[in-house]
């Protein structure tokens, strides 16, 4: 059975890993690039997303300061992960965004396929990341 692939988005940041965190672990820092929410860096805490479709219920599954966070993403399986690598002076930060079934699932919320929702959410991702990068080093 075809399952969609993950989203995988990697960007180098010319900051240090401290500040990219301080802007991918607190609710604060992630409505500045992302969506707001109610997010603590908390494993197991509960959390909404304000998304176009309305609040996304999430939970915080793992934390590794200050190199990871995961949570699940709505209620169809979706899990997202911030990862972050020191390179040298600068920071990697790469999010995938996993948990997509087969191509021809419907993802309830938006009423499409998944191989439709994945490949407009890819994109949506390589603008959520840029605009990291650019919250960050200004």
């Amino acid at each position: 059975m075809e399952i969609v692939q993950d989203i995988k988005q990697t960007i180098l940041i010319e900051a240090p890993i401290e500040k990219v965190w301080a802007k991918v672990s607190t609710a604060e820092g992630i409505g500045t690039w992302f969506m707001r929410s109610d997010f603590a860096l908390e494993e197991g805490h509960e959390f909404h997303i304000q998304s176009p479709f309305g609040p996304s219920p999430c939970k915080v599954l793992e934390v590794d300061k200050p190199h990871l966070i995961k949570f699940a993403w709505d209620t169809d399986g979706w899990v997202v992960s911030f990862l972050l690598k020191e390179v040298g002076e600068h920071t990697e930060f790469t999010v995938i965004h996993g948990g997509w079934k087969t191509p021809d699932a419907v993802v309830p919320k938006a009423g499409e396929d998944a191989s439709v929702i994945r490949d407009r959410m890819n994109g949506g991702w390589v603008g959520i990341v840029n605009k990291l990068k650019t919250v960050v080093e200004n």
